[in-house]
């Protein structure tokens, strides 16, 4: 949550940029993931999805308070939305707890998409911070499960990954190999 609220603070003023469908989804798909750990008896280890998806929700408050802090959105992002939305939907409809962990990954993924892209163009608009504390706070989670099973790894896994993308991104943006089709004027 220290992550969060840092990424908050910094969106709120003005000097991060985040992707709303980012984060309105990376609020909904943790905390369905959430619940879907607590039906399949995760325990304390479904805090980590519980956090993941309360802190982003700080973010996206953030970004509604300074309107300079907005990052534009773009056809592609609303389409990694839509997916990401209809992959929410298909849990819905199967009301299985390990397939709504995997569809709530393939949601949150597809919800990361936008600001993986944004993140890799222009790394000055984000903050690495967050993405660190989330890290760190997965490597613990996982070390601290007491059940190794995939409705007890599988999420915090992703998470892991995922969090470790976007902080080299984001932190090491001369590590990335550079593509001029890739590069955009600044927004």
């Amino acid at each position: 949550m220290i992550g969060f609220v840092a990424y908050a603070h910094n969106t709120w003023k003005g000097d991060t940029k985040p992707n709303r469908v980012t984060w309105v989804l990376w609020t909904v798909a943790p905390l369905i993931a959430f619940f879907a750990q607590i039906s399949e008896g995760v325990g304390i280890g479904a805090l980590l999805s519980l956090a993941i998806g309360v802190g982003p929700l700080l973010v996206l408050a953030a970004s509604f308070a300074n309107k300079k802090s907005y990052w534009q959105v773009s056809r592609s992002d609303l389409i990694c939305g839509a997916v990401s939305i209809l992959a929410l939907i298909l849990w819905f409809i199967t009301g299985t707890g390990i397939v709504a962990i995997v569809l709530s990954m393939v949601a949150d993924f597809m919800a990361s998409v936008p600001t993986l892209i944004k993140a890799y163009r222009n790394p000055e608009t984000e903050s690495s911070t967050a993405f660190l504390a989330g890290i760190i706070a997965t490597i613990i989670t996982i070390f601290s499960l007491s059940r190794w099973n995939f409705a007890s790894v599988g999420f915090p896994v992703y998470l892991l990954l995922n969090g470790t993308a976007l902080f080299v991104f984001i932190r090491f943006p001369k590590l990335r190999p550079v593509h001029q089709h890739l590069q955009r004027s600044k927004p």
